[in-house]
């Protein structure tokens, strides 16, 4: 059998998080995460992959219903050639099946659930379709990968294609790509599903690559309804990555020092975990100096650079008009219309990505360490 690797987090990890997309995966629906970086975008798809996870949530799991959800990374799509993109597209959409169909394979591999022939047959296509020696190759990537997918349907199994860092995949596969995955979606409605993670949202990730709304329409459209924005770790769980890292490096800091972390980093994983290594730094804190230097101790995490590196993540992760905004609301007098639609949604997004907060009429920048980051210059390297 092949070992899991994955990392085990507790059952309640991630608890709102984990249970919609549950949710939506006992209905065979997509769905769409959103959050910027820094967010800790890896361990929750690690857990959602985790079987035992899947038990807990799914009752037709815990039941025996056969269920994979697989991770797929658009970092190991092999080189791509430099040619038009006329020229390019099908070996670009054959990359797309093959990524695809190889992490089939590794998620099932021996294939325990299927007989000596299916298993036979599933290899000898997964051998096909990376078969350069065919002059056809290219083009019928999609044929083999229907196929070998096929197999696993005809066994009643339930697959969701959870889809990391998925701008890449905009980037790099031709609409045509993302169709022919509605179109397989279509015909297996009950078994076949995804999930993608984006620190945008689709439509405005297809904007800004220049990719026509009404062509990729059909694949966005499995998502319109099922969005949700991924925020930083609820106060459980990120005391528990706190005690975890404390525990790990043996470092034994008073219970005030540890909430003084949990506050200036909002709870973004990335920030918790450059902001506890540079907690020494700071010099000797007490209750008394955390509560009457709060600002002044995260500015000066903030300019520690292991933080500011993971500032910087959750910068470069928004886009022109939510900068824009936050740079506009560092001032004393926002010039924001809150009649402009357009103004609205930027502020509305920045909200559900847990960057702004409203308290009566007073909006405030989050975390303390992140508005201390764009008090400086954000766009510096140093």
């Amino acid at each position: 059998m092949a070992v899991s690797r994955t990392r085990s987090q507790p059952m309640e990890f991630r608890q709102h998080e984990v249970g919609y997309v549950m949710e939506r995966w006992r209905a065979s629906d997509s769905c769409s995460l959103v959050g910027v970086g820094s967010v800790g975008k890896s361990n929750l798809l690690q857990h959602l992959s985790d079987p035992t996870v899947q038990s807990y949530y799914m009752k037709d799991v815990a039941q025996g219903k056969a269920f994979k959800a697989i991770i797929i990374d658009p970092s190991m799509i092999g080189p791509l050639p430099n040619l038009s993109i006329a020229e390019s597209e099908p070996i670009r959409c054959w990359a797309g099946y093959e990524l695809l169909m190889h992490r089939l394979f590794l998620a099932f591999y021996p294939f325990d659930n299927l007989s000596k022939e299916d298993g036979q047959v599933f290899y000898e296509t997964y051998q096909q379709l990376q078969n350069g020696t065919n002059p056809l190759y290219a083009y019928m990537g999609l044929r083999y990968f229907e196929f070998g997918l096929e197999i696993f349907m005809k066994q009643g199994i339930q697959i969701v294609f959870m889809f990391d860092e998925f701008e890449e995949m905009l980037k790099q596969m031709p609409v045509k790509f993302f169709l022919t995955l509605r179109g397989l979606r279509d015909a297996n409605k009950k078994q076949l599903s995804y999930l993608t993670f984006t620190r945008s949202p689709l439509l405005d990730l297809v904007d800004q690559f220049a990719i026509d709304r009404l062509a990729i329409e059909p694949f966005t459209e499995l998502f319109s309804d099922n969005v949700l924005y991924v925020g930083p770790y609820s106060e459980p769980d990120a005391q528990r990555m706190i005690q975890d890292l404390a525990k790990r490096n043996a470092q034994n800091f008073d219970q005030s020092v540890l909430g003084f972390l949990l506050w200036a980093t909002g709870g973004y994983a990335g920030l918790i975990r450059s902001g506890f290594r540079s907690l020494d730094s700071l010099g000797k804190l007490d209750k008394n100096t955390i509560h009457t230097e709060g600002e002044k101790l995260a500015h000066n995490l903030s300019i520690k650079r292991p933080v500011r590196t993971e500032c910087r993540t959750i910068w470069l992760s928004l886009t022109h008009a939510e900068r824009a905004m936050l740079r506009e609301l560092l001032l004393p007098r926002p010039r924001l219309d809150p009649n402009n639609f357009e103004v609205q949604q930027t502020f509305a997004i920045l909200q559900q990505k847990r960057l702004v907060a409203v308290e009566g009429a007073k909006i405030t920048i989050e975390p303390p360490v992140f508005k201390a980051f764009l008090m400086l210059d954000p766009d510096s390297d140093t």
